[in-house]
Parts: C-alpha cells; sequence; structure tokens
C-alpha cells in the first residue's frame, strides 16, 4: 500500500497545474464559504422473523447538525468540518434491541438494555492546495470499499487521513488511512474498535455516457484471521434510445483473505430502461469463491469494520445476497409521479431471487427477496425538502440455508427534515 500512496501524491502534485487551480484560487474565506446544515430524523426499524426467532424493533429520534468552513485565501487554504449529533430513544426493549442489522443505540455489556440517548461529534482540520484537499480528523467517507453508514437513526465516521484530488477535469483520484471508527449506535471516537484501513482509488467521467472507477483497500483486523485485502470496479455506460436511456452498470468486488488466502469475487450487472417517468431494471448478480462476501459490522464485535454501506452491488436490499456462490436474479420497476401532477411521489418494486447458496449442511440454498418503497418530498412552503419513506421487505430463506440468513418481514419508515441554517 505505501507504493500506491507514492504514486499517488506524486500523480497528484504533477498535475496540479495552473489550468486547473480554480478550487482554490476560487476560495471566499474561512467565514465567507462557511455552511451550517441541520437534518432532523425519525426512524422505525420493525422485523418480525420467522422460525422462532426473536422479533426486533427500534425507533429513535436524531438530530446531525455538519458544519463546513470556507477555505482561507491564498496558495495554501485552510479550513475546519465539524459535526455533532444527538439520538433519542423512542422505543425499544433488552430483548427487541441488539439486531445487527438495526443497531439505533447499542445494548449495554452487563444488562443487555439498550441506551436511552446518545451523544457523539467530531472534527477535522482540512487543507488545499489547487483542487487538491488533505483532510485529518473525524471523517465520514463514502467510498466503495470503505462507505460510513447514514442509513439508520446516526451516522458512522471514522478517525483518519483522507487525500482527494480533482486536478484533471472529470477525474477523481482518493487515497486514506484511517485508524479508529465510530459506531452509528455508541459514542465515542473508536466504539467500534477498529486496528486500521487503507484505501486508495479513483473515478472517471470519460464522457456523458461513460464512466469507470478502480479502488483498492487494505482491511488490518484486530482479529487476525479476519484481515483481508479488497479491489473493486465499477464501469457505467448510457445509451440514448431516441428520448429515452438504457443503462448498464457493472460493479464488482475481489478479496483475499491475508492468513487463510480464501477468496472470494462477487459482481454484478443491472440493466435499466427509462422512458418518461418509467423504470425498468433487470440485474444479475453472482458471488464465488471459498467464502461469501462480508462487510460492515464493527470489529470490536466480530466484523469487518469497513462501513455498513460498502457494498455497491445491484442485489443488495434487506439481504444483500451475498452467500457463498449465491448467484441471484433482480427484476425491479419505478416511476416518478411528478408527470402526472404529484411531484416529489416516488414508488419502487423489486423482487430479487437467490439460488446455490452453499453452507454447512446443502450447496442448493435459496433465498428471494419482495421489496417496496414509496417517497414523498415536499416541494415547497415550511416544510420544503421534508422527505418520508415508507419501505417493506419480505425475505423467504430455505431451511437448509438458515445459517446464513433469516426469513422474515421488515417495514422501516424514516422522517427526514434537511435545512440550512447559514
Amino acid at each position: 500500500m505505501a507504493r500506491h500512496w507514492a504514486a499517488f501524491i506524486a500523480l497528484g502534485l504533477a498535475s496540479a497545474t495552473p489550468a486547473f487551480a480554480a478550487g482554490q484560487a476560487d476560495a471566499k474565506g474561512f467565514v465567507e464559504d462557511s455552511t451550517l446544515n441541520v437534518l432532523l430524523r425519525n426512524a422505525f426499524i420493525n422485523r418480525d422473523y420467522r422460525d422462532g426467532n426473536q422479533d426486533k424493533r427500534e425507533w429513535g429520534q436524531g438530530i446531525v447538525a455538519n458544519f463546513e468552513s470556507g477555505f482561507t485565501q491564498g496558495t495554501v487554504g485552510v479550513g475546519v468540518d465539524a459535526f455533532a449529533a444527538y439520538g433519542l430513544r423512542l422505543d425499544s426493549t433488552r430483548r427487541r434491541a441488539g439486531a445487527g442489522g438495526i443497531d439505533f443505540f447499542k445494548q449495554e455489556d452487563s444488562t443487555g438494555k439498550p441506551a436511552s440517548d446518545l451523544a457523539k461529534g467530531g472534527a477535522s482540520l482540512k487543507v488545499r492546495v489547487s483542487n487538491t484537499v488533505l483532510a485529518y480528523g473525524d471523517l465520514r467517507p463514502s467510498l466503495p470499499v470503505l462507505n460510513h453508514d447514514d442509513s439508520r437513526l446516526l451516522p458512522e465516521s471514522y478517525t483518519g487521513t483522507l487525500l482527494t484530488s480533482s486536478e484533471i477535469d472529470g477525474l477523481e483520484l482518493v487515497a486514506g488511512r484511517f485508524h479508529a471508527q465510530s459506531r452509528k449506535s455508541d459514542e465515542g471516537r473508536d466504539s467500534g474498535g477498529l486496528k486500521g484501513i487503507d484505501v486508495i482509488g479513483g473515478s472517471y467521467q470519460f464522457n456523458d455516457a461513460l464512466s469507470a472507477a478502480l479502488y483498492f483497500s487494505d482491511v488490518d483486523n484486530v482479529v487476525r484471521d479476519n484481515s483481508f485485502k479488497r479491489q473493486y470496479v465499477n464501469l457505467n455506460y448510457a445509451l440514448p434510445i431516441a428520448s429515452n436511456t438504457l443503462s448498464f452498470d457493472l460493479n464488482g468486488y475481489r478479496t483475499k483473505y491475508d492468513v487463510s488466502g480464501d477468496k472470494n469475487r462477487i459482481w454484478s450487472l443491472a440493466a435499466t430502461y427509462e422512458t418518461g417517468p418509467h423504470a425498468f431494471t433487470l440485474a444479475y448478480q453472482r458471488s464465488s469463491g471459498d467464502v461469501g462476501f462480508d462487510y460492515g459490522w464493527y470489529q470490536k464485535a466480530g466484523g469487518t469494520g469497513n462501513g455498513g454501506a460498502s457494498i455497491w452491488l445491484a442485489n443488495s436490499y434487506w439481504s444483500d445476497f451475498n452467500g457463498k456462490d449465491e448467484k441471484s436474479w433482480q427484476l425491479a420497476y419505478a416511476v416518478d409521479f411528478g408527470q402526472y401532477g404529484m411531484p416529489g411521489l416516488k414508488y419502487r418494486v423489486a423482487y430479487v431471487r437467490g439460488s446455490d447458496i452453499d453452507t454447512d449442511v446443502t450447496t442448493r440454498g435459496k433465498e428471494h427477496e419482495f421489496f417496496n418503497q414509496i417517497s414523498y418530498t415536499v416541494q415547497n412552503g415550511a416544510a420544503k425538502d421534508l422527505n418520508i419513506r415508507l419501505r417493506t421487505s419480505a425475505l423467504r430463506v430455505s431451511s437448509d440455508a438458515a445459517d446464513y440468513n433469516v426469513s422474515g418481514r421488515e417495514v422501516r419508515v424514516f422522517i427526514d427534515y434537511p435545512f440550512n441554517a447559514f
């Protein structure tokens, strides 16, 4: 990984020419470019498990404030970013809390009781030269190999260094090293118990129709056997057809574990046809190798620590369809009701079917999921941008694949109200 860092820094410095130096040159000042955005979030998730498993449910109210300063003027600009978050538990009990896939409030180790509330925050220092930014501190990376989870009540965050360079039009390069993870359900800068993650990669927009991305990560786990190296690749192509669009999205990961040498390859290809307000998607996903595809959770609790949203694959809903040797198909439909006189109202439905899951007792395990989501965003008035999302999933897993996944029904209700304070 050290040689990747050296090559990246050399490329960033070589490309930092005056022709592309508009980023820092346009700086208005630390205060003048500062913003404070606030998000109010009410979140509810209920999971009704089958086969005698304990149902899980959590409900909470959260508030997240994000401050971003501008950069000081001059050749080298300096700034500060900070965030503060607070969550209040509205409903959950000792028996119903503790689902890894919900994780609003961490349970106390001694009693199992979920916390009644939690507060957390962080800050980072950033330095910019031209269009290259070096940031150190508490960050929330959004990369395919390290993607912080913001799909629950409060977001995850990581402590470390991240270098982002956009010197060449259409090309973004990143490199980072992180040594602490703050879990979304607990206070403390390293409540997740992260040992270390290195990331490097980039994305390039060739033109309006074609883009590509390539990223690498090196996960150093507190449990040595769970350390691994991972690569990610993406190709996206949009083909205009009259006034419509047919797009293809290819995503793939390759993982190799440091100690055992076990490997996993997983990829997905999605084709989406968009015509007017309608979108039709057909996708195929395939996992192969010695083990299934693992991601997320916290190293202190036996997870990978690489972010609860680090799976950029087509067939990821409640189930990720990422079991050992699993193959899955998806058929989906989405509609935007804006063209029907109801702007802000959207609906998506999907059906995914997986097969050939390899477990301790079978190589023919199966699962299927029926997904629905309807959302509405207020278009104007005092509540402008308030978003309401109702999402349901019905998941069925064959009994011989029960050690891989669990059948059940899930309901999620999220109400987000973002606004700009200044």
